[in-house]
């Protein structure tokens, strides 16, 4: 499972060419996002058997009426923000599901389909870099692919390297907050202090309100739990934001999500209307 957004931005801004389509307009991150797909779909190690991309479309969720400074499509480049719809349509040439979030975000949507189908096969990966997809770990079952760095995360993975669960990881958010969703977490509280906390105690309401009753002792301790008593209700606003929905209903049952090639002639029927021809006899797999 894909977090198309996150890859979308990735080929907006990669030093990849510029690419205009016949009508003149902006399709660099469109087709970009192509070729990222093929790349994965090519590739031996991933041995792709089924697929799904999820896009934010628009970058505006249930989240914005809860909190209205959370991550919206204000400052989307405005080239960018007119591929939205076009990237949707081009994943869908190739083949694969798409999964277009609206009231929900991509994560979302991501988090829900690793819950409906982690038990229907050998392994789920998440394929972004996002943080906020680490809640979804589950043993090797359900694990993290960033792609760039070649790096695959399980839960033991993640346990050793943040020093408490998957499931913390909400908490953990909400005291440092998440510049890139919007919130700020609380005053004094950085990623060792959250995570030697959340380490022994797992979640926010589970932490003592007396410091001398922790049985971890940060720097600052008083100050840091007079802090978490006066911005309780902050705190857990932002964990809220922060905790993924895994029960958005999606339409396709894991049958659907098999990969059986690339449709040839959609995706053909694509490439010319792109203008990206030399596409064409990209693909390996053709169904």
């Amino acid at each position: 499972m894909i977090d198309g957004t996150y890859e979308l931005y990735r080929a907006h801004y990669s030093p990849r060419p510029e690419h205009r389509d016949p009508l003149g307009r902006d399709a660099k991150a469109t087709v970009g996002i192509v070729e990222s797909m093929l790349a994965l779909l090519h590739d031996a190690d991933e041995a792709v058997s089924h697929i799904a991309v999820a896009f934010d479309n628009p970058i505006r969720s249930f989240r914005n009426d809860l909190y209205p400074p959370y991550k919206s499509d204000e400052g989307v480049p405005v080239e960018l923000h007119a591929q939205f719809d076009a990237a949707e349509d081009a994943i869908r040439a190739l083949g694969i599901a798409v999964w277009s979030m609206h009231e929900y975000e991509a994560d979302d949507g991501l988090a829900s389909g690793a819950r409906r189908f982690r038990d229907q096969v050998d392994q789920v990966r998440i394929l972004t870099p996002d943080k906020d997809l680490g809640q979804c770990i589950l043993g090797d079952q359900v694990v993290q692919v960033d792609r760039r760095q070649k790096k695959v995360t399980n839960e033991s993975a993640f346990r050793a390297d943040r020093g408490f669960g998957p499931d913390s990881i909400p908490d953990f958010l909400a005291l440092t907050g998440d510049s890139a969703d919007g919130f700020p977490g609380l005053l004094g509280f950085g990623k060792k202090t959250a995570a030697m906390l959340l380490g022994v105690y797992a979640r926010l309401e589970r932490i003592p309100a007396d410091s001398a009753q922790w049985k971890v002792k940060p720097r600052g301790a008083l100050q840091l739990a007079a802090t978490l008593v006066d911005h309780r209700d902050d705190a857990f606003l932002y964990r809220k934001l922060a905790t993924l929905i895994d029960t958005v209903p999606l339409a396709e049952s894991l049958d659907d999500l098999q990969f059986k090639g690339v449709p040839r002639a959609r995706f053909e029927r694509w490439c010319d209307e792109l203008g990206v021809h030399r596409l064409k006899t990209a693909p390996k797999r053709w169904h």
